[in-house]
């Protein structure tokens, strides 16, 4: 067993003996600031009308990126819709916050039907474990493009949240569920990460909460109450619900007038399939 060992030794102080030689890199290539020659004289020969719509790549990238950040993610909800100025904004917080889960979970589907529709992708992170595959798909969810996430935690729900949003996800939603919430309640500092995450990537993020919990990291509150279920039949015949409405008021708004409200109808399956 000693022979081994030696040639081994050899081996190694062989290789310790080798010059050291350094590695030769090739140069990277200049980086030129400002605009490239080739594109400034082509504008130059251009009218004053065509000149301002001729770009590069690198700005027309920029510029596609700036747009798809100032863009919205209608809810396809009017009267909702209406309230937010458009539909969710891209990279940014929306909160809405009702005791019921009933109303407040309708309008997850809507916006997670609304994007997977489109073709965009979504995260479903369900605390509440509200979702039910079948009635999603019957209300226009596309389940090939949704990611369903079910945390047993709240801080483990935030943690999903802004590890996916940093993924390039259009559209992540969080349904906290009813209360009492599973897990302590998070750190504000949590949510700025969550709405830092947000603008970075251009993610449209709706947090479903029984009461307000973002704080200053929602660019939009919204307050649902009033749930008032609709029946149908009379007498002595069956009563079956036939669906609710539900209305909804602005807490908070940083481009918009606060303290606006709009009633949203909501029908069941079976009385829309009527």
């Amino acid at each position: 067993m000693a022979a081994p060992a030696r040639r081994l030794d050899t081996q190694i102080n062989f290789l310790q003996r080798l010059p050291q030689r350094p590695i030769l890199l090739p140069a990277p290539p200049p980086v030129e600031p400002g605009e490239r020659d080739d594109v400034r004289r082509l504008r130059e020969q251009l009218d004053a009308a065509v000149r301002s719509k001729v770009m590069s790549a690198t700005e027309l990238i920029r510029a596609i990126a700036k747009q798809h950040r100032e863009e919205l993610l209608p809810i396809t909800i009017e009267p909702l819709d209406a309230l937010l100025g458009g539909g969710l904004p891209r990279g940014k917080v929306v909160e809405l916050a009702g005791r019921s889960a009933g109303g407040r979970f309708s309008i997850v589907l809507a916006a997670l039907a609304a994007a997977t529709s489109a073709g965009e992708a979504a995260v479903l992170v369900d605390l509440g474990d509200h979702l039910d595959p079948q009635i999603a798909e019957a209300t226009g969810v596309d389940l090939r493009r949704l990611l369903w996430i079910r945390p047993q935690k709240m801080k483990d729900a935030v943690h999903a949240v802004e590890m996916i949003a940093a993924t390039g996800f259009q559209l992540v939603v969080l349904d906290a569920g009813l209360p009492p919430i599973r897990g302590k309640r998070v750190a504000e500092a949590s949510w700025v990460r969550l709405a830092r995450t947000a603008e970075a990537q251009g993610t449209a993020m709706l947090i479903s909460t029984p009461y307000p919990m973002t704080g200053t990291a929602s660019e939009i509150v919204l307050d649902a109450r009033r749930v008032r279920p609709k029946w149908t039949g009379s007498g002595n015949s069956p009563r079956v619900l036939a669906g609710m409405s539900m209305d909804v008021i602005v807490n908070k708004h940083r481009h918009e007038k606060e303290g606006r409200s709009a009633r949203l109808e909501f029908v069941t399956l079976e009385a829309a399939s009527r």
